[in-house]
Formats: structure tokens, C-alpha cells, sequence
């Protein structure tokens, strides 16, 4: 059947054919294709003898013998761990691996990711030669397409931050990428984004590599060997029960891809994970591909939602439909997967595909009289924003994820050698945050939640990604402020942090009011500045509620922070900021630690950090044995900053405690009432200026904010975001988790000097804004120790290079250093 006539006919394919060849030259299996949407009952199931003898105990047990638990069993082994044990229910590469289109890319829009990507790349091009097993890697370079401006904005943002990276990108024009793609209609086409030595490779191939290789250095794989019990033992050792018996495992890892949720219900867990239908097309042989001189490279219409790659001497071409189109399996999150499913493929569905099939025959005329040769239609994992889950557990000691890979064969080599490393060495070998198992809490993602942003993920999949980009599909959730409908009535911009709504800022009468990003100067460059001058004027609110909030208390309180902190402890009353160091010496984490007695303390970090530093303390406690109890307040306590030189007649108003600088120094907490409401303020304010945080009672946040704006009436209080808070503490020099300093950076490169304590550890931008008290752009970098101060760098932005020159201190001064108390 020719594709033109599929199309217009809007003809769902059926059945086509008995057989499927893998693809990239790997081995020929026959497949099925079924009909009734693939479900078989498990009594049609083959009952196979297991493999090899069974085993009672092993150091690791990986569950899931897909591309990824092939690649962390390699890995491991590989590092020299003795004793790991691969189980696969039914056969290696059963799910989502065999089916897959094996594409392969160094290019990641992130800035962590494309260490995955870099390494699974490099890991892929040696395996043939270490293991013996043909791969069957392609590499003729991929190219990203633009057809609109902003889409070559885009570029530009990416090559500016191609400094990052190790591997090559370039921007190309039009010619040029007919040059690379001579079978490509450029009419529509303004450039690309070409990497060299992308491409694609066979997944069933590079699966068994990776098993060789394991087996090889050691690993042992049993199939089939279908787990159907997990129990943690008190020793934090697990047993994994399957019908061969049970084996006794000091860690567990979830490698089970589209049934990672049914193994994490067998661990007590609800992985938020759901498996997506995706289709591509694979064609007969192709005249004018088969005049080719080599290999075209991967194409990636990110516009008309498409990849498309050569097929021997055919294409092969996979969308991205919208998500009006798309089509989840979410009966198998609120069920289960079919009973018996792995490898097996569902009915194509060629009408739902329909736009961006049309989109392909008009970039590549070739297509629109080519036959077609197979449809496949099989079930891929998505997470809420279509990263995956790669590491520990929160609170579940020795259990561990690699799972949620919607791109698992580019990502297993990279994760595998992530996950090996942090294993073997105690931490991570890199920031990989935006991966974390525990960014989402239970208290706050629902089905729907997961259902929505799952579809939007896919279907927004090659959306244009801009700077502070936002996503709006399951929002909001039950993280919001109590003052959260007044905000928006008084015009709040809202953010999206960690389930929370956070004003980033405010829209004003005469405001563009909305949503408009931008890779220029957006619509609330203006407003901000407004905000800005309010709060160094006068005073400025704003809600802070999404800060982690995690109280610690017990017989062993100070002495477990100690233990985990690079500072000393503040003393009662007084707070002080400290960060939580690898026993490499590396950043995990800032807190700031606030002190009500001798055994009782709060530790505040930011949103994103929530469960993520929860978890490192919860390991410390439990490896060194402390007494104390760690409470995680996020959902139950808010929080309001005050901030400016007004902000203490504001506040003086509502209290009748004294707020002088020497009855309330700087960096000092006290629990009292401020409008008739008990909060716990501290003295201190992220954006340099005189200020407080008050910590309140969720339920009492309404009623403390309209207290505060009848207070500051008279001195023109003004609501300020994020935004202004960004630009206020970089102004001041003030480092941010996540961007100046991580799991990449030891505490002196950040800067923090004055925070850390040495007797008790263990060239590029990474913060801007624009400084509205210098009246010019700022950025925070790392640079070569052998620039110095007044020295002229440039920077890269869209393409042109800004001259920029190197300070020795921060431009502004904080409050309490200019001394105006």
C-alpha cells in the first residue's frame, strides 16, 4: 500500500505482516503481530525451563533484562562488584527495547543529559570490539530542522551553551543541509542544527552486547524468572521472591520499563510512570534513496513533530501526534499490563498519525509514492515530563530506579555507567537532579496529574523550548498558597516548582499579562523592573511557601547536623547557612538551619531540593545510628518574605515584639505573632536587602498576606516574584543550588568560603538576569584560573558574542554590609 493513498483514505492499517525483521542488519526474529490489542491470557504463556542453575543470594539484584538493566549489570560487573544477578521475566530485550527505532543522539536541550548521552555513545561505538557482538551502529550525523525563527533562536540558544559539551554541533543553513540530505524538499527550511556521529543502532543487538559483556565480567543472568514478591528485611537487605525460589539481595534496582509500576507496588511505591502508544513507518526500498552515495543523516523535523532516518534503502519515519491524538495505555496503570505481554506489538493506527505523516511527504517528496513495508505500534514509558527515574529511593533503604526512559536505548548506556558509579562509590558521579527518583511527592501527584502531563510531554514533545519555559497541562495541583486565588487576582504570573504555584511575577493595569516566552526581552522584563525598585525603595511581599521545610529534632539532633553540615551550628535563636558535602568534598545540598533549641531545628532548602536532600539525611541517620527524628513540614507550614527598607515599620505594625536591629540582629529567628498569628520569623532575605521570612501555618497564609498589604498600604507595598528575587541575588553575589554550585562543583569553586569550615569537610555561565540596580545583564561563571578581575571575556547570546567583564565582588552590596541596619 503507498503512504499517499493511506493518507487520504485515512485507511488504518491492519495486520502487515506474520513476520517482523529487527532492524540496523540485527537478527531476524519472527514476531507476532497480534490482533485484539495484543493481550494474551497467561495460560498461553510457554513455560520454559530456567536458563541456568538458580541462585539464593547475590549483592544486587537487577529486575528487567530490557537495554537498561543490561546496561547496569554491565556496568556493575564491570566495576568489580562479584556478585550481580540480572532477572528477566521472559527474554532479554521483551517490552519496549526489541520495537524500539534505536536512535542515537549526543545532542540533549538539558545541560546533565548530555553526559548520558555522551557516554552511551562513546560506550557504544567499543562494545563490538570488547564483546564480540555486532551492534549494528549507524553514525552519518544527525540534523535538527527550523522553519520558523523562533526555531533558529533556538539553535542559537543551544549553541551558546555548546560549551557544556564535549561532543561537536553546528549550526547549518539551508544549503547546507541539502547538502547532508539531498533528498529533502528546503523550501520550508531556514537551517539546522547538525551533530556529527549521531545515528542509530540495533536494540536487540546492543542489549545482548551489554549481556555479554556482563557475563563476562562476571554477572549472572536468569530468565525466565518473573519476580512476584518483594520484601525488605530489617537489616535493610531485600528477598525477591520469583517461582524458582527466593534470593536474598543486599540492593534491588527497577529495571522493568513499562512494568516498573507493578514491581514498585510489590516495594510498597506508586512510580509515577505510563506507558504511550508510539508508531513509525519503515518503507519498501525507495528510488531515490537507493541513488544515494551514503547515508543520509538522522532528520528531526521539530516542527512538523517527526524523526525520520534511512532503512537500508528505505526510510524509516516516526511522529509525534498532538496530544489530542496520542493514546496512553493508562488501563495498565489503574490495572496492569496484560498478562504475557513483551513481545508483542499493537494494531497500527495510521489515521491518528495522519498530520504529521502529511508534514514527512511534504518535507520528503520521495515518501508520498513509497510503499509500505511495516507499521510499528508499540508501548513506551513516560514520566509526568518525560525524564527518567535514576537513582535510590526516598525512605526505602537499598532500593533503586532506572526506569521512565521514553528514549531508553540512547539513555542505557550512560545511566547504567550513573548508576554503577554511584553505587559503587557512594555518590553520583554528576548532577543529575532532573532525574531523581523523589521529585515527586505523594502528596501531591494524582493519576490525572500523571495522566495529563504524560500526554502533554508526548505531544509537546518537539515544542520550542525557551528559556523559563513553562508547561500548564495538571496544574494546578494541591500545592498552592493560601493566598494563592488573592495573588491571582492581584495579577501573579504563577510558576511551576516542585508541585507548587509560585508567583514568578506580576501583571499590572497595562501589563501584556500571560505567558510569552521569549528568547529576547519577554513581556515582564518591564514589570520586574517595577518590583525591583519597589522592594529597594520601600518594601515589597512575596510568597515563599514551595521552600523545603524539614524539622529535626531528638536525643542527636546537633550532633547528626553536625555531622552532615560543613558549618558549625548556629547557636539558639540564630540561623546560619551550611551545605551538605559528598565525602567527596562536593556540593549536595544548601540548607539554611535555624535553631529554636538545643535539640530542635529547621532546615529550610529550596523546592526543587525537598525530597531530594530528605532523602541524603534520612541515609546519614540511618548509617550512623542517630536519635532524631527528621519531619518533613513542606505541606503543612508557608511562608511570606518581607523585604526592603520599609519592611520593618511594616511589620512593626503587626507585632508588638522589637524589630531593631539590636532587639532582632541580622541571621536570627524568634517564634511570635504578627497580625494575631503565630509564625516564626527569621531574619534574613534572599535578595540582599532588610527583610524577613515568616513561617506560618498553611491554613492562616490568607489571612497573614491581607494583614501585610493593609500594613504596607501606606508605603506602597508591592507584590514581588521570583524573578525579582533572581535579579536582587545575583546583583548581591549570592550563589544558587543548582546553578552555581551542585554535585559538579566543590565549595571553594562555588565560592562559599565563608560557609564552609575546612577543619570539617570531607568556562561557563550558570546563572543570568538582568540587573536592574546596574543597569545591565550579570551572570554568575566558572572560568579559567588564569583570568582575573577587569579582565574582558565574551559571551555567547544567540549567536553574537557580548563583551563582558570579570568583577572581583559582587556589584551590590548586601543590607546588612552596607550597614544600614
Amino acid at each position: 500500500m503507498r503512504l499517499s493513498r493511506v493518507i487520504e483514505s485515512r485507511t488504518v492499517l491492519r495486520k502487515v505482516s506474520s513476520e517482523l525483521r529487527l532492524l540496523n542488519g540485527g537478527s531476524c526474529q519472527s514476531v507476532e503481530f497480534p490482533t485484539n490489542n495484543s493481550k494474551r491470557s497467561s495460560s498461553e504463556l510457554p513455560t520454559k525451563p530456567l536458563n541456568k542453575s538458580w541462585r539464593d543470594s547475590a549483592d544486587t539484584v537487577i529486575i528487567g533484562g530490557g537495554c537498561v538493566g543490561a546496561s547496569v549489570a554491565y556496568h556493575l560487573a564491570k566495576a568489580g562488584m562479584k556478585d550481580v544477578v540480572l532477572l528477566e521475566k521472559s527474554e532479554l530485550t521483551a517490552g519496549s527495547t526489541w520495537h524500539a527505532a534505536g536512535l542515537t543522539t549526543f545532542y540533549h536541550a538539558g545541560i546533565n543529559l548530555k553526559n548520558i548521552h555522551y557516554y552511551s555513545l562513546k560506550l557504544y561505538g567499543k562494545l563490538e570490539e570488547e564483546t564480540g557482538q555486532a551492534v549494528g551502529l549507524h553514525t552519518p550525523g544527525s540534523v535538527r530542522l527550523a522553519a520558523t525563527p523562533e526555531r533558529m533562536d533556538e539553535f542559537r540558544y543551544q549553541m551558546q551553551r555548546q560549551g557544556w559539551h564535549k561532543a561537536e554541533q553546528y549550526l547549518v543553513n539551508t544549503e547546507q543541509v541539502k547538502e547532508l540530505v539531498p533528498i529533502i524538499n528546503t523550501d520550508k527550511v531556514l537551517g539546522g542544527l547538525f551533530t556529527p556521529d549521531d545515528g542509530h543502532i540495533d536494540p536487540y543487538s546492543l542489549t545482548h552486547a551489554l549481556a555479554i559483556g556482563a557475563r563476562k565480567y562476571g554477572a549472572e543472568i536468569l530468565m525466565p524468572a518473573p519476580v512476584n514478591a518483594l520484601k525488605s528485611r530489617p537489616d535493610g537487605s531485600w528477598e525477591v521472591q520469583t517461582p524458582h525460589g527466593s534470593i536474598r539481595a543486599q540492593r534491588v534496582i527497577n529495571a522493568c520499563g513499562f512494568w516498573a509500576r507493578e514491581l514498585g507496588k510489590l516495594a510498597g511505591i506508586d512510580i509515577p510512570l505510563v506507558p504511550i502508544h508510539h508508531q513509525y513507518l519503515v518503507t519498501q526500498p525507495i528510488s531515490e534513496v537507493k541513488q544515494l552515495k551514503s547515508e543520509i543523516p538522522v532528520v528531526r523535523d521539530l516542527d512538523g513533530s517527526y524523526y525520520l532516518r534511512q532503512e537500508k534503502e528505505g526510510l524509516l519515519f516516526g511522529p509525534y501526534e498532538a496530544p489530542d491524538k496520542m493514546r496512553m495505555c493508562d488501563d495498565w496503570v489503574t490495572n496492569c499490563v496484560p498478562k504475557g505481554f513483551g513481545m508483542e506489538l499493537f494494531e497500527p493506527d495510521v489515521d491518528r498519525i495522519s498530520r504529521e505523516v502529511n508534514a514527512a511527504m511534504d518535507m520528503f517528496p520521495c515518501l508520498q509514492n513509497a510503499e509500505i513495508k511495516n507499521v510499528i505500534s508499540g508501548p513506551i514509558t513516560y514520566s509526568p515530563e518525560n525524564l527518567p527515574l535514576i537513582g535510590p529511593y526516598l525512605d526505602l533503604p537499598n532500593y533503586w530506579e532506572a526506569t521512565g526512559f521514553g528514549y531508553g536505548i540512547v539513555h542505557a548506556g550512560g545511566a547504567g555507567k550513573f548508576l554503577a558509579d554511584w553505587i559503587m562509590n557512594g555518590e553520583p558521579s554528576y548532577d543529575l537532579i532532573e532525574c531523581d527518583p523523589n521529585r515527586h511527592s505523594p502528596s501531591w501527584l494524582t493519576l490525572n496529574y500523571l495522566f495529563d502531563k504524560a500526554r502533554e510531554s508526548y505531544g509537546l514533545n518537539n515544542l520550542v523550548g525557551y528559556p523559563k519555559e513553562e508547561r500548564w497541562a495538571g496544574r494546578p495541583t494541591a500545592r498552592t498558597s493560601g493566598a494563592y486565588d488573592a495573588m491571582i487576582k492581584r495579577g501573579a504570573e504563577m510558576g511551576f516548582h516542585a508541585g507548587w504555584e509560585q508567583p514568578h511575577w506580576f501583571a499590572l493595569p497595562g501589563d501584556t499579562a500571560g505567558y510569552a516566552p521569549s528568547y529576547r526581552r519577554p513581556n515582564w522584563f518591564k514589570p520586574v523592573c517595577r518590583e525591583v525598585e519597589g522592594v529597594l525603595n520601600s518594601v515589597g511581599i512575596i510568597d515563599l511557601t514551595p521552600f523545603g521545610k524539614l524539622r529535626v529534632t531528638g536525643r542527636d539532633a546537633a550532633k547528626f547536623l553536625i555531622y552532615i553540615s560543613a558549618n558549625f551550628l548556629p547557636k539558639v535563636g540564630s540561623t546560619t547557612i551550611t551545605h551538605m558535602l559528598t565525602p567527596k568534598g562536593r556540593v549536595y545540598a544548601e540548607l539554611t538551619v535555624t535553631r529554636f533549641a538545643s535539640d530542635d531545628f529547621l532546615c529550610i532548602t529550596g523546592s526543587g531540593s525537598e525530597l531530594h536532600d530528605l532523602r541524603w539525611m534520612l541515609e546519614k541517620r540511618r548509617e550512623g545510628g542517630y536519635d532524631v527524628t527528621i519531619e518533613n513540614t513542606t505541606d503543612a507550614q508557608a511562608c511570606l518574605g518581607v523585604a526592603g527598607p520599609r519592611s520593618r515599620e511594616v511589620l512593626a505594625e503587626l507585632t508588638d515584639e522589637d524589630l531593631s536591629h539590636e532587639g532582632f540582629p541580622f541571621m536570627c529567628n524568634r517564634r511570635m505573632s504578627v497580625a494575631g498569628i503565630p509564625v516564626t520569623a527569621i531574619r534574613i532575605s534572599y535578595t540582599g536587602e532588610l527583610g524577613w521570612e515568616l513561617y506560618h501555618s498553611r491554613e492562616d497564609t490568607l489571612k497573614l498576606y491581607e494583614a501585610l498589604l493593609a500594613a504596607g498600604a501606606k508605603h506602597s507595598i508591592i507584590d514581588f516574584g521570583t524573578y525579582a528575587l533572581n535579579s536582587m541575588r545575583i546583583e548581591k553575589g549570592f550563589r544558587g543550588w543548582g546553578a552555581e554550585m551542585n554535585l559538579d562543583t566543590n565549595p571553594l569553586e562555588a565560592g562559599l568560603e565563608r560557609f564552609i569550615k575546612l577543619n570539617k569537610v570531607v568556562g561557563n555561565t550558570t546563572s543570568g538576569s538582568y540587573g536592574y540596580q546596574v543597569g545591565q545583564s550579570i551572570a554568575f561563571a566558572y572560568l579559567p584560573v588564569d583570568v582575573k578581575p577587569g579582565e574582558t571575556v565574551q559571551v555567547e547570546l544567540l549567536g553574537e558574542r557580548r563583551n563582558a567583564i570579570v568583577q572581583s565582588k559582587a556589584p551590590i552590596l548586601t543590607e546588612a554590609a552596607r550597614g544600614t541596619q
